[in-house]
């Protein structure tokens, strides 16, 4: 099937959403019952981290770590908003700077100031843009960022959306003084998650059973599997499998013997490894063990991964390259794994 699908179901009493893009799976998002990345606490300051420069607050879910902690006492109240998902047995890990987004707009109270996203190129678009953010924030002097989407959303939609989150964040940030820990605002789950992120033309399915009906339930099944086809021929793979210290991802070029077969397959692997990380919800650290190729060529590995990397979304730090020729990257945990989303096999 050519074009966008986005198919909005249940996987048992998880709700979830799921990208198809020409018949392949781009992406997946199932409901945990973990805090959400989004979800914003009153949290109460519990003790500080000597050596870690940070403390330990209290919410409603547990504990969580902060890491910009000056001037912030034990028993003092402060908002966070919670960043990705924790390891097991660790704390939530949050952020000071807390943010409200949708489709349109993000609105940003400790950062002022009116930035429209730099993809909208269109010269007159970003001006009628910059008077609808004028307009709409008035006098307010929290900061706004008009997202991509707003390049071909109504203008009435990114008003309402602008005065949406404006609202919201007046609501919150009115809100802090109190001295027992709070939960103040749910992050989003998978289907308002879509509809945010989701923006390109699509076909939408909300039907109940359209996992089964276009092909998802076999999709996912796949995923269980740590095997990825490069789609280059010569039966080269990667395998993506997860340690408990590390993520580990294995390159192979198969029955291809010839003096190019390593690049090729490595640059193969540049533009399957974000993919096969993020359908996965892995993170933490990833170490890739490449298949052999000349010293001269890891550039162009480097710059090839940095480029997919980028267009992912997820916030990935390229540590570089290690003394025996593996490469290393340092990837944000904004998903729960696939594995503890599933039912046991």
């Amino acid at each position: 099937m050519k074009g966008r699908l986005i198919a909005l179901d249940h996987l048992g009493e998880l709700e979830a959403a799921a990208l198809i893009v020409d018949g392949r799976l781009e992406d997946l998002i199932i409901d945990t019952d973990a805090p959400t990345p989004g979800t914003i606490y009153r949290a109460i300051a519990d003790r500080p981290m000597k050596g870690q420069g940070g403390m330990f607050l209290n919410t409603p879910d547990g504990h969580c770590f902060l890491r910009q902690t000056k001037g912030l006492a034990p028993g003092q109240a402060v908002l966070v908003q919670v960043t990705g998902y924790s390891e097991a047995g660790k704390a939530i890990p949050v952020t000071a700077d807390v943010l409200f987004k949708s489709r349109f707009a993000i609105v940003t109270p400790e950062k002022p100031g009116l930035n429209i996203s730099r993809s909208i190129r269109d010269e007159d678009r970003r001006e009628e843009l910059l008077a609808i953010a004028n307009e709409q924030m008035g006098d307010n002097d929290f900061g706004l960022i008009l997202r991509s989407a707003a390049a071909t959303g109504s203008d009435d939609e990114i008003a309402e959306d602008i005065r949406a989150m404006v609202d919201m964040a007046t609501a919150v940030l009115g809100d802090v003084d109190g001295k027992e820990p709070e939960k103040l605002i749910e992050g989003d789950g998978p289907h308002t998650v879509a509809w945010r992120e989701w923006h390109e033309p699509a076909t939408i399915d909300t039907e109940e059973g359209s996992f089964e009906a276009h092909g998802v339930m076999d999709m996912i099944e796949d995923l269980r599997r740590p095997r990825v086809d490069l789609g280059i021929g010569n039966n080269s793979c990667l395998f993506v499998e997860p340690t408990r210290a590390f993520v580990a991802v294995d390159v192979n070029t198969g029955a291809d013997t010839s003096m190019a077969a390593g690049l090729k397959a490595n640059l193969a692997a540049a533009k399957a490894i974000p993919r096969a990380l993020r359908l996965r919800g892995l993170g933490g650290m990833i170490i890739i063990d490449l298949a052999p190729m000349p010293k001269k060529e890891r550039r162009t590995f480097e710059t090839s991964l940095r480029a997919q990397l980028k267009a992912d979304g997820i916030d990935t730090v390229l540590a570089g390259w290690t003394p025996l020729g593996n490469y290393e990257l340092q990837r944000k945990r904004e998903r729960r794994p696939l594995k503890d989303c599933l039912p046991k096999e």
